[in-house]
């Protein structure tokens, strides 16, 4: 069983930067900004017009959608993040990079108030799970963990990986296990609007378990971690 987190849901409004991809809270997303608006998205929160420098990245529904014109091109729940470090090239593109921070529930989409889209939200905590569940707890980590190990084993060279930091939030630690793994989309999207930590970590294993025996079976491995970023920097389709 699960309680109430006492973390307030909330309201707030944020600039929405539609993605083909899936943001995990506590992940980094390097993102290479060139259409107008999203400069101009880069340019405010650089210069703090936008609170917290913080932004929301929400999936698309469909690799086939040009233009986001309602709710219903977008997944239901997205994650924000926060601008970290921002580089703006002599053209004026930027090169960027941020932090994911938090889920959101997507309200609304106000298309006229600003060059980029802005989406009214309200905050989705996770459920907060009871003390008395403490060994489950302990022993699905454990599963989790080694279900990573397998993965990772299987997907990378021992230089390219590293087991998650022992911090013990058990709310997060589906997110840090598969943060390096290449999961589909709705796989992603699945894990990020679940709210019950134990169930995430239950579908995180299954995942990492699964996926370690594709690469297994196939005889393939991705690229490193290290090597990604100049091919799946997210790009802007709107």
């Amino acid at each position: 069983m699960t309680e109430p987190s006492d973390e307030s849901t909330g309201k707030a409004i944020l600039p929405l930067f539609p993605l083909q991809t899936v943001l995990l809270p506590g992940t980094h997303l390097p993102l290479h900004i060139f259409e107008p608006r999203y400069r101009q998205l880069m340019t405010d929160l650089v210069g703090d017009v936008v609170p917290d420098r913080e932004f929301g990245v929400i999936a698309l529904r469909s690799a086939m959608i040009r233009e986001v014109s309602g709710p219903e091109h977008v997944h239901e729940v997205g994650c924000s993040t926060v601008l970290r470090e921002a580089k703006r090239l002599p053209d004026g593109r930027f090169d960027v990079v941020t932090t994911a921070r938090r889920r959101f529930r997507l309200l609304e989409i106000d298309r006229v108030s600003a060059p980029y889209l802005i989406g009214s939200v309200e905050w989705l905590p996770d459920d907060r799970v009871s003390s008395v569940h403490g060994d489950t707890v302990n022993r699905l980590a454990d599963v989790a963990k080694a279900a990573h190990r397998r993965y990772c084993e299987s997907a990378w060279d021992a230089d390219d990986w590293t087991t998650p930091p022992e911090d013990g939030d058990i709310a997060a630690l589906a997110y840090r296990l598969t943060a390096d793994c290449l999961l589909p989309m709705e796989d992603r999207q699945r894990l990020l609007e679940e709210t019950n930590p134990l169930r995430r970590l239950r579908i995180a294993c299954r995942l990492l378990t699964r996926e370690a025996g594709f690469l297994s079976t196939l005889g393939a491995v991705p690229m490193p971690p290290g090597e990604l970023g100049e091919f799946t920097r997210p790009s802007n389709l709107n």
